[in-house]
């Protein structure tokens, strides 16, 4: 039977060393290696042209390098580009490149299908299939970075973890991930840019403050009282709200990086004063720096709804009344399913 090849990109720079010293070949070659890896993105041995051919090919005997193609694309009016990932195994998930005036923002997935089953998602409505690895999500950014460079001669400014998946349910690669895209010897992107969402894994938001991470971190809050959020997100019975406020304080304490609600607006079940009200006393209770208004984007097989638009505004002074710092967030690629909570609920034709 034929030995597994071995991923390559698992490898740190650390164990490249010891294979070329093993295979008796020059101990920078391993430093070769890395740079085409992560800092030239190198997407077979065959791109790594300063190795000879006879180093590649040995390479290529020994490793895999399986790495994330575009299965397909899908361009909105407004300028967002979703993008349909397939993974070595046959698996496909989806990006998103949100540009803006001031800033190009790629929303990224972190699992294949979700857990969580949350009722407003589309995603929630598929089942996990598996965690995405550390090197898949690092591809996410690698290539819609390219797509911002091509379409907007610009790199990405922001990455959001946003996508498909919860990110604290596959925690360990979405931190190796982070550590890649930020690392000199990666794509150095600063840690600050970097917002990563959950619906509110308690335990998670404690582990990444004992972590001392660097990048900022969203909630998924959705409703303001445990019996709304438990209708919407089963991950409520577990991770209620005053868990997650003190998980929220434990995470600032530790590491002082800005904190954001994310609350979409449902008709007539979050969207009342009553529910601001709800909403200010938790924001009193963290020290949050933004409550972002998500403008819900309908799915077919959920029976929720958007507000009109004299409900959101409404909604929106209440906070600014009660100096609140809030946002409301326009949902863009609504064209092409890209909006918010709307991955994979179609195929992309």
């Amino acid at each position: 039977m034929k030995k597994a090849l071995k991923n390559i990109r698992h490898l740190t720079l650390a164990e490249l060393e010891q294979y070329f010293e093993e295979m008796g070949e020059k101990k920078f070659r391993a430093k070769q290696v890395h740079e085409w890896l992560w800092q030239k993105q190198a997407m077979s041995f065959a791109d790594m042209t300063n190795l000879s051919k006879d180093l590649r090919q040995k390479l290529g005997d020994t490793f895999t390098l399986p790495a994330l193609t575009i299965d397909a694309t899908q361009y909105s009016s407004d300028g967002t580009i979703k993008s349909r990932f397939k993974t070595w195994d046959g698996h496909l998930v989806e990006g998103v490149l949100i540009p803006t005036k001031s800033r190009f923002t790629a929303c990224v997935s972190s699992q294949i299908g979700c857990s969580l089953s949350c009722k407003f998602c589309a995603t929630g409505y598929i089942d996990r299939k598996r965690n995405l690895d550390f090197d898949e999500i690092y591809d996410q950014v690698v290539l819609i970075n390219k797509q911002c460079e091509t379409t907007h001669g610009k790199k990405l400014s922001n990455i959001v973890f946003m996508g498909m998946g919860e990110p604290l349910l596959n925690y360990k690669n979405v931190l190796r991930a982070i550590e890649r895209i930020t690392s000199p010897s990666g794509l150095a992107m600063s840690p600050k840019r970097i917002t990563v969402s959950t619906a509110g894994v308690a335990k998670g938001i404690r582990q990444l403050g004992d972590d001392k991470v660097k990048f900022k971190l969203a909630l998924s809050l959705h409703a303001a009282t445990d019996a709304k959020r438990h209708e919407i997100m089963p991950i409520n019975d577990t991770n209620n709200i005053k868990t997650l406020i003190d998980a929220l304080n434990y995470f600032y304490k530790q590491t002082g990086n800005e904190i954001t609600f994310e609350y979409i607006l449902f008709k007539n079940f979050n969207d009342s004063l009553q529910d601001a009200d709800e909403l200010i006393k938790i924001y009193r209770q963290v020290p949050a720096d933004l409550i972002n208004i998500i403008e819900y984007n309908p799915i077919e097989f959920a029976r929720y709804e958007k507000p009109e638009e004299e409900k959101v505004q409404a909604f929106m002074q209440y906070l600014e009344k009660h100096r609140v710092n809030v946002r409301l967030r326009r949902s863009r690629g609504k064209d092409i399913d890209a909006a918010c909570g709307q991955l994979a609920n179609k195929d992309s034709h």
